[in-house]
């Protein structure tokens, strides 16, 4: 850096160090002031220059000492010459004035002091940005592979933002490493400005060290779960060659296995005897048990409430046991009383390392407008996640189905094979966090066999997607997109068993409709169940403050006897509903009404849950 470079950040601080020695005791408190900002400041500049004065910052926080204030601003001075020069204006100059008289003015004490109490001033920051300067030379001082230079990711000409220049640095630094050059140190840029070419020359100095494998790989924490699975799960080993991405990788893949509460990892700040890099994994174990509740409330189906018991490491693998108990029904005038009882066994690690078992034993009665029924399951899957934003299931499934549909009973065996695929891009694995971008979709196949009541081979065939657009960056302001058609392959309406059949209507499709009863219908208007079905919603979701928020919404949908989507009847909804956002999600209460009125339907329907509706 150039000599009067160097005075410019010095002087400012010996001057604020010998005025403020010298200064009386001005007794006179500012009640307020105003800034105003003169000058050439480019339009993004300006919002980091107002953000860096505390004279902007500070206003309005209450009366401040006509000493102080003369402070404040001469500290103001070095901190917008450091933001401008962040932007490559090197010869920039700032001038504050209060009253109209400059910071070294001999009569401004005397000024400020004969104001009266409470008084109120105008300050004035005036700045000349002067030229722009931009990158001359880019020097590396030490041994560098060719293709780590490109990850600096500058080049002579580019305007001389600090911000880039320092990204440089670390960029080159994340290259280095993730070659292996495990130790690799890149100091800050030595930069020189040459006044006369408007120019900032660059010397970063590297020292890579040796590229480097993994050394011996230790756990600390480690308590109910076994160590031999924990290794198991890594997917990373000694005497591979060191990469932080793939370090990143394993520990992801420990904190996903559900039983463990965090999860770090650190290397050791020396090579071993070996000439490897030891990696320590860091791992705090969650409670073996949990117990989770849940309510929904609906006036088309009344109160639901589920008690949930987990065991998180069942036999030392992670291997997960989850008890379910729920009851639905209640307070329904519609609908009756019904359970929903099951077990889930969960092996991860199945086979491979991205691979989970499952197995689920259900019993489930329900008592609903379409049909009664009473079910009991044991089915079988094996999931896998094929990437990041990728992932299936294929699953065996056996049912013993007794339903009872306008006073007609029939028994039923079903054998199905579901098939899944999905994709996600939002980034929030977490549950209790709500989506602000990305996509998720899935398709489902299930092929079935029905004995019993009919003998007949059928396939439902189902897509939805939901997507989500941060309106603001900052997740506040949400557009929410959800879509879903479904079809039935094989077999008339009536040959399907009742419960395979599709249904729209309710949260889960078109609010404002009650449960099931959108589409075909009995004489005496009971749901009779559809073969195709389809609909779509837009929802604005907005927080408001930090617990609260607000949404706006409008679904649409139609079910029809044909196996052919989009040919029914199309009924559209729209309400509007609150957010109290917990440390469990969040609570949310819709109400909606039926634009396309069904005879004999509700006025309008509300839905209290936990969770956004989609």
């Amino acid at each position: 850096m150039s000599l009067n470079r160097l005075f410019r950040w010095i002087l400012p601080s010996l001057l604020c160090a010998v005025a403020a020695m010298a200064e009386p005791a001005w007794a006179a408190d500012i009640q307020g002031y105003n800034v105003e900002f003169s000058g050439n400041t480019p339009a993004a500049v300006d919002p980091t220059l107002r953000g860096s004065a505390q004279l902007v910052t500070l206003a309005g926080k209450g009366a401040v000492p006509a000493f102080a204030l003369v402070e404040r601003a001469r500290e103001d001075v070095p901190r917008l010459q450091s933001a401008l020069d962040s932007f490559g204006y090197y010869q920039n100059i700032v001038t504050i004035t209060i009253a109209n008289r400059g910071l070294d003015d001999p009569d401004l004490p005397a000024t400020l002091d004969a104001l009266p109490q409470g008084a109120s001033v105008t300050v004035k920051i005036s700045v000349a940005v002067g030229p722009l300067y931009h990158i001359g030379k880019i020097a590396v001082k030490g041994s560098l592979p060719d293709k780590a230079r490109s990850a600096l990711g500058i080049a002579t000409g580019d305007v001389a933002v600090a911000g880039l220049v320092l990204d440089a640095r670390s960029r080159l630094l994340a290259a280095l490493q993730e070659d292996g050059y495990a130790l690799a140190k890149v100091e800050e840029p030595d930069a020189s400005a040459d006044d006369s070419a408007r120019t900032i020359d660059l010397v970063y100095a590297v020292n890579t060290g040796p590229q480097v494998a993994i050394g011996a790989i230790t756990f600390k924490g480690l308590k109910d779960v076994n160590e031999a699975f924990a290794r198991r799960a890594l997917t990373l080993h000694p005497g591979e060659g060191y990469r932080p991405s793939r370090i990143e990788a394993a520990r992801q893949a420990l904190a996903g296995l559900g039983v463990f509460s965090g999860v770090s990892v650190r290397a050791a700040d020396h090579l071993d005897a070996d000439g490897r890099l030891p990696l320590t994994f860091d791992v705090e174990e969650r409670k073996r048990h949990a117990v989770a509740f849940s309510a929904n409330y609906s006036t088309d189906l009344g109160i639901s409430l589920t008690a949930t018991w987990s065991h998180r490491n069942l036999f030392g693998n992670a291997e997960q046991l989850n008890l379910t108990a729920a009851g639905s029904g209640l307070g329904s005038a519609s609908t009756g009383l019904g359970y929903n009882l099951a077990a889930q066994y969960i092996e991860p690690l199945f086979l491979e390392p991205s691979q989970v078992l499952e197995f689920d034993i259900a019993a489930l009665k329900q008592q609903l407008d379409a049909y009664d029924q009473t079910a009991e399951t044991v089915a079988g899957f094996v999931r896998r996640k094929f990437s990041l934003l990728w992932s299936g299931s294929a699953g065996l499934s056996v049912t013993y189905d007794d339903v009872s549909q306008e006073g007609t009973q029939q028994l039923y065996q079903l054998i199905a094979l579901p098939l899944t695929v999905s994709y996600d891009s939002t980034g929030t694995a977490d549950a209790l966090r709500d989506p602000a971008s990305g996509l998720r979709a899935a398709l489902a196949l299930t092929p079935t066999h029905t004995f019993g009541g009919s003998d007949l081979t059928f396939l439902v065939a189902q897509a939805s997607a939901s997507s989500y657009f941060d309106l603001g960056g900052d997740a506040r302001s949400v557009i929410a997109l959800r879509g879903l058609v479904g079809s039935i392959l094989g077999g008339s309406n009536l040959q399907v068993p009742p419960d395979q059949r599709l249904y729209a209507g309710g949260s889960a499709t078109v609010r404002g409709y009650a449960y099931q009863s959108i589409g075909p219908q009995f004489v005496d208007r009971k749901p009779v169940g559809a073969k195709s079905v389809d609909a779509a919603t837009v929802e604005f979701r907005q927080r408001i403050g930090e617990d609260w928020g607000a949404a706006l919404f409008m679904d649409a949908g139609q079910a029809s006897a044909d196996g052919t989507p989009f040919t029914g009847t199309l009924h559209i909804g729209a309400g509007a509903g609150a957010r109290y956002y917990t440390p469990i999600g969040a609570v949310r209460v819709d109400v909606a009404v039926p634009l396309t009125r069904v005879p004999h339907s509700d006025a309008f329907e509300l839905y209290i849950g936990l969770g956004q509706a989609f």
